[in-house]
């Protein structure tokens, strides 16, 4: 539990058989991963002789098994710099046998003088060794691979380091069953899960001693050390970034909440196994299902839910693991409780993964190194107070019972101290969905309707400074008018406004909009959609978004949702399918706001003094144009507002001046001094 969680993307399957063909690698891989899985397993083992210590004591238990996580993980905080530096001066081959060796050896000491002094020294002792194993091992990796495989040897190496805490989990629940039948050949044993476990945890790490030994690839020299950066100084350097961005302080509140929720299940497991009924099969199941719900999550979450935005899936992945983690707390069935941990792990690992995916795209890479040395110092300081000081609570709670008529509940600390966790991490998540919310004219359900529907483009493409502003309807409903009226009134407030248009408001765009709408052939219904969606593409990436991140106001007349209503709902096609097209062409840019002039087809029709060849459509054709945009404002009511098209020029101005100055993007807008403010175009 030393060890940090650092940032891997899944390395692809080709790139992982490729590192894995290095005999050299592949051997200190194996050995690592057989050593990863007898350390994990001696995690469980630890922890659950410490609450057999305890002989029934509720709070003593808690009280043990917060020490044990407290002596795995402090010297890390402490004493990683000056191992780092001292590891700098051995050879990095004998410096790892040795470490494994004494490794080993104190495992086995644990199980022979079974008494909670030894437990902590020994536990201290071992990971004060690990502090001089990890650089050297760091620093063997590349010389054992080429260069340019180097990253995925670090991911490889990750997934032995962590994918194996399932594997261990469930072999220490075997090892709860049949432990009973190997005491009758191995009579030392004693009947002990944890006795067993222990000295398996130290064959793995004699196991890793001989075949490092035997690796003759790795040249003697000294370590290359990456821990020598002091975790104050990275704490208090790495805040100065943090704090000037909102996101990043999102970001990062988020990711403690995540690490707060599975350090409450890991630290609580077993004494919360124990008051379920449980013993140590049930603990190595509990705790396995956290690790594999992380997994599951890592794995597969960030492909479930492409169709949203990553800043908005962290926060609301929080929350829901925060809400589990209630529900985890309330659960008196040991097999549900299992469930429900498995779904909590695995949205603390969407939010995990998410998390640090978006740290390396938000935080420029002068401060990236400093920003993620904070991270991970921060993470190391919750993970201690969590894991120590959430057993303190369980046990100052201690046993409770209460009766009700024939029936009695029993509530115990560690049930109280998951709630209180799983409130906090809820809170945390909500907090941070709101700090980082990338479209705040969009809800969070229309996300999930339109996902559902395959109708969401995926994944935001950067925050821009400025203002986007999109006029919708059907024909004749004065969308062109209000625009220019918008515009004048935003530049009289100070504002640099562009106004634009689709089809036409680039070169380009204009010749399009003469095949679109003044050409006498037939266009099909497919290849009419593409036409528009090329024109939204190049008008997006040359008009529109420079002038976005140039933090100016975009109005435009029409926009992706004419696609969705004109050649989707319109030409019956399917509304989703046209709006993919969209949002691929336009990398999911999503107005701040989009005003929709709502008129009914007849009238708006008899406005006009001539028609293109869209406006010569049947009345049906209109009214299913108009019918879609009152659709889609009705399942995205913070994005859209609907005005009534038949009120006069004036009602429906002050309307929309009225909405658009409550937009809280536009008071960010640094406004021009009026003698230098510039001619919008």
């Amino acid at each position: 539990m030393a060890k940090t969680l650092p940032t891997p993307a899944a390395p692809g399957q080709d790139e992982t058989r490729g590192v894995l063909a290095i005999p050299a690698f592949r051997r200190l891989w194996q050995s690592m991963a057989f050593s990863s899985l007898g350390d994990w397993l001696g995690l469980l083992a630890t922890t659950a002789l410490a609450q057999k210590l305890s002989e029934g004591n509720y709070s003593t238990a808690n009280f043990a098994i917060a020490g044990v996580f407290i002596a795995r993980l402090l010297p890390s905080v402490f004493l990683g710099p000056l191992a780092g530096v001292i590891a700098d001066k051995f050879d990095r081959r004998k410096l790892m046998v040795i470490a494994d060796i004494l490794r080993g050896g104190l495992y086995v000491s644990i199980a022979i003088y079974q008494n909670y002094y030894w437990l902590y020294a020994a536990t201290i002792l071992v990971e004060c060794i690990t502090l001089f194993w990890s650089p050297a091992k760091e620093a063997s990796v590349p010389n054992l691979v080429p260069k340019e495989k180097l990253e995925a040897a670090n991911q490889v190496s990750l997934l032995a380091a962590y994918g194996t805490a399932p594997i261990a989990a469930i072999l220490f629940s075997i090892l709860a069953l049949i432990t009973g039948s190997l005491t009758a050949i191995f009579p030392f044993l004693n009947n002990n899960t944890t006795d067993l476990a222990l000295y398996i945890n130290a064959l793995s790490f004699f196991y890793t001693a001989w075949i490092v030994y035997g690796m003759k690839e790795l040249p003697k020299g000294p370590a290359t050390s990456k821990s020598g950066d002091n975790i104050g100084k990275s704490l208090l350097e790495g805040w100065r970034f943090v704090s000037q961005s909102k996101i990043v302080r999102g970001l990062i509140v988020g990711m403690v909440g995540a690490f707060m929720a599975a350090g409450a299940v890991i630290g609580l497991a077993r004494t919360f196994v124990s008051d379920l009924g449980g013993g140590d099969a049930a603990y190595g199941v509990l705790f396995g299902a956290v690790f594999t719900g992380l997994a599951l999550g890592i794995a597969f979450g960030p492909r479930l839910l492409s169709q949203f935005s990553r800043r908005r899936i962290f926060g609301a992945s929080l929350a829901i693991a925060g809400f589990f983690l209630v529900a985890l707390a309330l659960i008196s069935n040991l097999v549900i409780a299992v469930m429900v941990t498995l779904i909590l792990g695995a949205f603390s690992g969407i939010s995990w993964v998410t998390g640090f995916t978006m740290l390396g795209m938000e935080v420029e890479n002068e401060v990236r190194g400093r920003t993620f040395a904070f991270v991970q110092s921060l993470i190391r300081v919750v993970l201690v107070a969590v894991l120590a000081i959430a057993p303190l609570i369980a046990a100052a709670v201690g046993e409770h019972t209460y009766r009700f008529a024939n029936s009695e509940v029993t509530y115990n600390g560690a049930s109280i101290t998951i709630l209180i966790a799983g409130i906090l991490a809820g809170l945390i998540g909500i907090v941070s969905y709101r700090q980082m919310r990338d479209r705040p004219g969009v809800s969070l359900m229309s996300d999930i309707s339109a996902a559902l529907r395959g109708e969401l483009g995926a994944q935001i493409s950067g925050h821009s400074k400025g203002v986007f502003i999109s006029f919708e309807g059907g024909e004749g409903c004065g969308k062109s008018t209000q625009s220019k009226l918008l515009k004048e009134f935003l530049e009289s407030e100070g504002h640099t406004v562009v106004l634009t248009r689709e089809p036409g408001g680039t070169k380009l765009g204009k010749e399009l909009r003469d095949i679109l709408l003044h050409t006498h052939d037939h266009v099909s219904p497919r290849a009419e959609a593409l036409l528009y969606a090329a024109d939204r593409a190049h008008h997006v990436d040359t008009l529109i978004r420079p002038a976005l991140d140039r933090g100016e106001i975009v109005i435009t007349d029409r926009y992706l949702d004419s696609s969705i209503a004109y050649q989707g709902a319109g030409r019956v096609l399917s509304p989703g399918e046209v709006g993919r097209i969209s949002r691929w062409a336009t990398e999911s840019l999503i107005p701040t706001l989009t005003i929709i002039i709502d008129l009914p087809a007849e009238i708006g029709i008899g406005r006009l003094k001539s028609r293109d060849r869209l406006e010569r459509e049947s009345i049906s054709f209109h009214e299913r144009v108009r019918q879609e945009f009152l659709t889609l404002a009705l399942l995205d009511p913070e994005r859209y507002l609907v005005v009534d098209g038949r009120q006069s020029i004036e009602e429906i101005h002050s309307a929309i001046t009225s909405r658009v100055s409550e937009l809280r993007d536009l008071s960010k807008i640094e406004k021009e001094p009026r003698r230098f403010r510039k001619k919008s175009k």
